[in-house]
């Protein structure tokens, strides 16, 4: 897609794409009926270095760009959003936290695990009191000699179970509000212990595992559900003052940030729900009589999937956009809040228009559009509500219109 892929994108993406239709294509089904967490398919993602796509070589990762990243989870989500959400979660709450605010010591220490899919992560932000309002964190670290004592809970975290490397935060100082909260890594061990053992990846028997850090119930979800959601429990835990990400107070906004690339990652992941349903829905029109002719015959048909394929095109110059000015090290936070808003929504309404235009049989687990309708209402409210994403574009362009700042010229590639 000119002007952001050079031909290395186009032929990773391929790669990928191979891989979702030959490895997650025939399970995506019975693991969504079964909820079950797809092991296998991490190992061979892990094998292939998708769990570290734009992680660094040297920490053992496969050393490509943002949009690498972003071209993996859309491709994954074309075909499964639970396989794609285990990419993104890993990678952009999971690991990029480390990689961004962390000493070179934490580094050495916890990205390599990470990059190369040994183990897997998650971040823990979300508390029953604190959804939208992020800053409003109870969860408490109170420092103790050699450390901080963690005592709390957090909510709908992806990997809360099967995971064993977290980020978290924690209020250290009450009387600063949002800017008393920081920011520690957490290891717990892996809830499946047996299946990680069989299938090679998933438990580090040299991590440092922390008493009182530990998983609770799983959760029964509408969507996702193949993915790991949990509450991850913080039980006076301590944590030795190593493990503290970034500096004291610092880890709401170091946790904006990841926020802010996690929202391209989403906007992926809905543009490739949305693909995943047009592709279905054409075919199934291209193949349907009715009325003695074919569905595709039907001017409004060729109407609803005209509009559909424009707002995927305009969804993926959103999200390439985003991914691209991200890689070149410029602000992004407007252009992701934008392209997670616009896809998101995208991709409940695409996936709804697909069943619509398949009638009755789309109602159905026949075919895979109403799982992929089910997956993507998670994206309007994960990564930040849609509101949230509103409240954020608005801030940013009243923000240009009192001190003059200009959007970001788009630094395209030559394809």
């Amino acid at each position: 897609m000119r002007p952001y892929l050079t031909p290395d994108h186009i032929a990773f993406r391929d790669q990928v794409r191979d891989f979702a239709e030959e490895f997650i294509a025939p399970v995506a089904r019975e693991l969504d009926e079964e909820s079950r967490f797809p092991w296998d398919n991490v190992k061979r993602m892990a094998d292939r270095g998708y769990l570290g796509v734009p992680v660094p070589e040297e920490l053992g990762g496969l050393g490509r760009d943002y949009l690498s990243y972003i071209l993996t989870v859309e491709e994954l989500a074309k075909v499964d959003a639970s396989h794609a959400i285990t990419v993104s979660a890993h990678t952009t709450l999971g690991t990029s936290p480390i990689l961004s605010f962390g000493t070179p010591e934490q580094k050495e220490r916890f990205v390599p695990p990470l990059a190369s899919g040994s183990v897997l992560g998650g971040f823990g932000l979300t508390e029953p009191g604190a959804g939208s309002d992020s800053g409003g964190t109870r969860t408490r670290a109170v420092r103790e000699d050699g450390g901080y004592r963690l005592e709390g809970s957090k909510i709908f975290i992806t990997h809360a179970g099967v995971g064993e490397i977290f980020t978290v935060t924690a209020v250290t100082d009450p009387e600063r509000g949002a800017r008393g909260i920081s920011s520690f890594v957490v290891c717990k061990p892996t809830v499946d212990p047996e299946e990680a053992r069989r299938v090679g990846v998933g438990h580090r028997d040299d991590l440092p595992f922390i008493e009182g850090v530990r998983s609770g119930k799983k959760e029964d979800k509408m969507g996702w559900r193949a993915s790991d959601t949990r509450e991850l429990l913080l039980d006076d835990a301590f944590v030795p003052e190593g493990h503290l990400l970034g500096e004291e107070g610092a880890g709401f906004i170091n946790f904006m940030k990841t926020l802010d690339a996690g929202r391209i990652g989403v906007a992926a992941l809905s543009v490739g729900l949305a693909e995943g349903a047009f592709d279905t829905a054409i075919r199934f029109v291209r193949d349907r009589e009715q009325f003695g002719r074919s569905v595709w015959s039907f001017q409004q048909v060729q109407f609803r999937l005209a509009d559909m394929a424009t707002r995927i095109q305009a969804g993926r110059h959103l999200t390439y956009h985003a991914a691209t000015l991200m890689d070149a090290g410029v602000s992004f936070s407007r252009e992701a809040a934008m392209a997670k808003l616009f896809c998101s929504e995208l991709a409940m309404d695409a996936t709804m228009d697909a069943i619509q235009l398949m009638g009755g049989v789309g109602y159905t687990n026949e075919f895979p559009v109403e799982r992929m309708m089910r997956d993507a209402k998670i994206c309007e409210i994960g990564e930040g509500t849609n509101e949230i994403q509103r409240m954020v574009i608005a801030r940013h362009l009243m923000a240009e219109l009192v001190e003059g700042v200009e959007m970001d010229s788009p630094p395209f590639r030559d394809a």
